[in-house]
């Protein structure tokens, strides 16, 4: 009896951190572990500094974002709605959706590299198999259980194979510390900025309201535990980037996509190491894979009027558009093309301000919010989030041009 009760403790504090861990899952997918095995290849454990900035930047959002989802039964871009009209809600929805089907090929590239590379068969396969899971899983009948024990089960998976990898390949402690005191290197602003538009995720904060409404739905009393998960994002990319400035690093090994991480492990730890992180791979991948399409066909939906909830049929089957043309673009093309990811962009340089500056002023609405309104120090921080925000997209704005 106490050794069930103990069970049901433990399975109640991870359960507890679903929103937060479901945040986590969408936003380390695939293109997470390039860019963060690109940082450590290139330039060491120096830039181990941004993911602290990054993740407190992203504790904030998701933290006002899971407020704003306890504080009213409406959902956010029905507030926003409520608050600056129709055109910015509906905006906003189709905008979200818009990226996320863009880079949804890539995690359907992802997870059908994982298994392919392990397997030895061919990529186009896995793609359509775990897209079909995907799909298959919206129609359970409690999707958002489902969910976020998939979520939770994959996040588990992630920390296990890259922390194990961690030890195996034996990091230097002082060259780690090192890290954590900022300098930026020459020529390390591109994948910097890229880095701090990845993980600051405003789309993946925004969405944190919808998640804690979901899970009050199903009268599972919530408390706003959104940072433990976003520190678990955290340490996630800290390892990756460990691990690629111990072992490819010293050797001026450079990686283009997070499969060739793998590939540079064998040589050195054999093929227990790669498959190892092939796994971890596989876990980002198919996390992001759901956890994306949710997202961007949960938002298009309430954008549409169709509601927002994860049970209702219409909002199912625009998540699932989203797995269907992420997929289809990943079986054409074999790679996320470029004028997509441009397309993308260009989307994200007049969304992502819009988004965050909109969150900040609903979680500063003390009408609504009553006791859970931003404090000072969030207001400052929030504020400097935003300009943040701003800054990325300026950056982005001139890159587009300038290419």
């Amino acid at each position: 009896m106490e050794r069930q009760g103990f069970r049901n403790k433990v399975f109640g504090g991870f359960a507890a951190l679903g929103p937060g861990i479901i945040t986590a899952a969408l936003v380390f997918g695939p293109s997470k572990i390039t860019i963060t095995s690109k940082l450590g290849a290139s330039y060491g454990h120096d830039m181990l500094w941004i993911v602290v900035l990054a993740i407190f930047f992203m504790v904030i959002f998701t933290n006002m974002g899971a407020r704003i989802g306890l504080s009213s039964p409406l959902s956010l871009l029905t507030l926003i709605r409520n608050k600056w009209g129709k055109a910015i809600g509906i905006s906003i929805g189709l905008g979200v959706f818009l990226v996320s089907t863009s880079f949804q090929a890539g995690n359907s590239i992802g997870v059908g590299l994982a298994v392919a590379e392990a397997s030895h068969t061919p990529i186009w396969l896995w793609i359509l198999v775990f897209n079909s899971l995907g799909i298959g899983l919206l129609f359970f009948k409690s999707f958002y259980k489902i969910l976020e024990k998939l979520m939770i089960g994959l996040v588990g998976i992630m920390l296990f194979s890259f922390t194990l990898t961690l030890f195996m390949v034996k990091p230097s402690f002082e060259g780690v510390m090192s890290g954590f005191i900022p300098s930026i290197p020459d020529g390390s602003a591109g994948l910097m900025i890229a880095f701090m538009a990845s993980c600051f995720s405003i789309v993946g904060a925004f969405y944190q309201a919808y998640l804690i409404q979901e899970k009050r739905k199903i009268n599972i009393p919530q408390k706003n535990r959104s940072s433990s998960g976003i520190l678990i994002l955290g340490v996630m990319s800290a390892v990756v980037i460990i691990c690629a400035a111990t072992v490819l690093y010293p050797q001026g090994i450079q990686v283009s996509s997070a499969s060739e991480m793998s590939i540079a492990l064998e040589p050195l730890f054999g093929s227990n190491a790669a498959h190892l992180f092939l796994v971890g791979l596989f876990g980002a991948s198919f996390s992001s894979l759901v956890g994306n399409a949710t997202v961007g066909g949960s938002l298009l939906a309430d954008a549409l009027g169709f509601g927002h909830q994860l049970h209702l049929k219409r909002v199912k089957y625009c998540i699932a558009l989203v797995m269907v043309a992420g997929a289809s673009i990943a079986l054409i093309f074999g790679n996320l093309p470029l004028e997509l990811i441009i397309f993308a962009q260009r989307v994200t340089i007049f969304l992502v301000p819009i988004i965050g500056l909109s969150m900040f002023m609903i979680a500063n609405d003390k009408g609504l919010m009553k006791d859970r309104v931003n404090t000072t120090a969030i207001k400052f921080g929030g504020i400097a989030g935003i300009m943040l925000l701003v800054g990325l997209a300026i950056w982005n704005f001139g890159e587009l041009f300038n290419n």
